[in-house]
């Protein structure tokens, strides 16, 4: 009977480590063709793209990571010369592990109506973002605040304003 016990401790305790230790996703949904699910390793597929923005301590960081709207395009959203009419009342909330949210328009993230880099950002200066901030963060270059410089993305959500 102690042997069988001994087992059983062993394999809960395998599962224990397992749950503890599952990667960090974002999932792409909503009103798109082909939903994502997007880890560490799916990120560096896309092209890499950096961006420089000052952080809370006054200081430039260079930010790497992937421009939104190519992860948008691969799921499947309306860009590029199809986002015109009723497409452009279409919107993007990302959210974060601890609820937080923000908003995008798609318009906001298509190249072809700004010069304004958004990314999802996986790494800062050459490291990996640190927990608190990561494992992914959205970066929005040139805005004047950083409240949609949401940190923890877990969630995007495309959907349409009513």
């Amino acid at each position: 009977m102690k042997k069988y016990t001994l087992i059983l401790l062993l394999l809960t305790a395998g599962f224990g480590t397992r749950a503890q230790t599952k990667e960090a996703v974002v999932k792409v949904s909503g009103e798109v063709t082909n939903p994502l699910i997007i880890g560490s390793a799916d990120l560096q597929q896309y092209k890499q793209t950096t961006v420089i923005r000052k952080d809370h301590d006054g200081k430039d960081h260079t930010y790497s990571g992937v421009i939104v709207s190519e992860i948008l395009t691969k799921a499947g959203v309306t860009m590029g010369a199809d986002l015109r009419g009723k497409n452009l009342i279409k919107y993007l909330l990302v959210e974060a592990g601890d609820g937080y949210q923000v908003v995008f328009a798609l318009a906001e993230l298509e190249k072809s109506f700004t010069d304004r880099a958004i990314i999802l950002a996986d790494s800062v200066d050459g490291q990996p973002l640190a927990p608190a901030d990561g494992p992914f963060r959205i970066i929005v270059q040139d805005e004047k605040k950083p409240a949609r410089c949401i940190k923890q993305v877990t969630a995007m959500k495309v959907m349409f304003a009513k």
